[in-house]
């Protein structure tokens, strides 16, 4: 058997294009489609990813990060929450703008996969949330200020933790009773 070497958007995009429910008999696409505006953050990552492996996860090009939102969540609704889309932004503004859908997604118990950009791991670049960030923190981003609104938050910070972190939010996303951004 020979190693796979992907990046962590690659093994992401492979990931969600593997995954079905199964509900009275019938077999669904978890996540069958992916809506996004590039920007920092994402564009070299799940961007390139996407051009690479996403052949089964078509890509939405909305004009605004709030309807993107909105969108996946009409689609899960319609979908009577057995299937989702996923929504990435770029780091900022383009993440912020998901926030009201994540908070209508958890009231309203309608599952969406939010994928906003973070700041990079190493941290060297600086400044790059366009000045949103918290001076005095540097381990502090808007994306916490998903935290609150989401049924579930992680971070993924290096490759290795997709593992466990998907598994984790696709059970949440997944359960009727639970689900939620």
């Amino acid at each position: 058997m020979s190693d796979v070497r992907l990046t962590t958007g690659q093994a992401l995009v492979r990931w969600l294009q593997a995954q079905y429910s199964v509900r009275d008999g019938v077999r669904r696409r978890a996540v069958p489609a992916l809506w996004g505006i590039f920007g920092h953050g994402n564009v070299l990552g799940l961007g390139q990813a996407l051009a690479q492996e996403g052949e089964d996860l078509p890509l939405y090009q909305p004009k605004h990060e709030q309807s993107m939102v909105h969108s996946a969540l009409g689609f899960a609704k319609a979908a009577r929450r057995l299937q989702l889309h996923a929504c990435t932004a770029s780091i900022g503004p383009g993440a912020t703008n998901l926030l009201t859908g994540a908070a209508t997604a958890t009231v309203n118990r309608l599952p969406v996969l939010l994928l906003p950009a973070d700041t990079f791991a190493s941290r060297r670049s600086g400044v790059v949330l366009q000045e949103l960030e918290d001076p005095a923190g540097g381990d502090l981003t808007v994306n916490d200020a998903f935290r609150p609104l989401c049924r579930h938050f992680d971070r993924v910070a290096r490759p290795e933790q997709l593992l466990t972190a998907l598994p984790r939010a696709l059970r949440v996303l997944l359960d009727p009773a639970d689900t939620g951004a």
